[in-house]
């Protein structure tokens, strides 16, 4: 399922999962509409997180799908009473990857390729300031600022010592060698990345030019693995919207993806190695001008 729009992301992965059991059971949204007295349209906005739902209506359905783990049904009435609270990114004002942000806020593992720059992930403040001012033309500085003010706090989860999710990236060897803002930035760049990949859940690795063409070929990717639920989500970004795939084909796809660009890559301690002949390769600093 490919959806665009901005629903919350607990209606989502809640309608996603509802859906995925009215599947399993052979239903169609038709004749869930028909058994629980309900108009099919509700069924489907239910089901696409553009309606909310009540603890009563995850019973219902629960009931009538079969499913008798109550684990489940716990975990899907959590989902349910959660569905209406808002994020913190809200307080920051307009994010354009807000969706993607809650994903990321609930997932358990992120399994992510790029191609062209650091994720935002693993950015300094200064290399992500300069990227985000050098790559949104008309972005103001008042958003350029939003921006970076939601990166680095989405950092603090990544880097939480108490509860921090998986993370794992591959890196084509362009997103080290495109020079991002000045030598010094990109030197502490790459200086940052390497103690980073040495945190036990995180994995970077770096996929030199040498491989050759590889799966990754199509453009970044990334894929949320979410402690309850078995289906993952697939995050593509793009420039003024972005792609969320949950069908279990296409999650399953873009994970063979990156376990093809992990196999080609580099490995980790071989990953640090070259990062930092690449922080050693770069243009040395300019010598300050002499004053007359």
């Amino acid at each position: 399922m490919a959806v665009n729009g901005n629903p919350t992301v607990r209606r989502r992965r809640l309608g996603a999962e509802l859906r995925r059991l009215r599947l399993d059971r052979g239903l169609t949204s038709t004749q869930v509409a028909e058994h629980l007295l309900i108009s099919q349209p509700k069924v489907s906005h239910l089901e696409t997180g553009r309606r909310g739902i009540s603890p009563r209506d995850v019973r219902d359905l629960c009931g009538l799908y079969g499913v008798t783990d109550q684990q489940v049904i716990d975990s899907l009435l959590e989902m349910a009473r959660e569905a209406n609270r808002q994020g913190w990114w809200v307080a920051c004002g307009e994010v354009p990857y807000a969706v993607y942000i809650g994903l990321e806020t609930a997932a358990a593992s992120v399994r992510s390729y790029e191609p062209l720059v650091i994720p935002g992930l693993l950015q300094t403040p200064a290399y992500a300031a300069a990227v985000t001012a050098e790559t949104i033309p008309l972005a103001t500085e008042e958003q350029i600022a939003v921006r970076l003010e939601v990166r680095l706090r989405r950092q603090s989860r990544a880097h939480h010592p108490a509860r921090p999710f998986r993370l794992g990236v591959v890196l084509d060897e362009s997103a080290l060698r495109r020079l991002v803002g000045s030598p010094e930035i990109m030197r502490e760049q790459l200086e940052y990345l390497n103690r980073l990949g040495e945190q036990p859940h995180i994995t970077v690795q770096v996929l030199p030019h040498s491989a050759g063409s590889h799966p990754g070929v199509s453009g970044q990717f990334s894929i949320l693995d979410f402690p309850d639920t078995a289906t993952g989500t697939v995050y593509l970004e793009r420039f003024t919207s972005d792609l969320y795939l949950e069908k279990r084909s296409d999650v399953r796809h873009y994970s063979a993806m990156f376990e093809c660009l992990q196999t080609q890559a580099l490995d980790p301690e071989h990953t640090r190695r070259f990062i930092t002949r690449a922080a050693q390769e770069l243009p040395a600093a300019a010598a300050p001008t002499a004053r007359p």
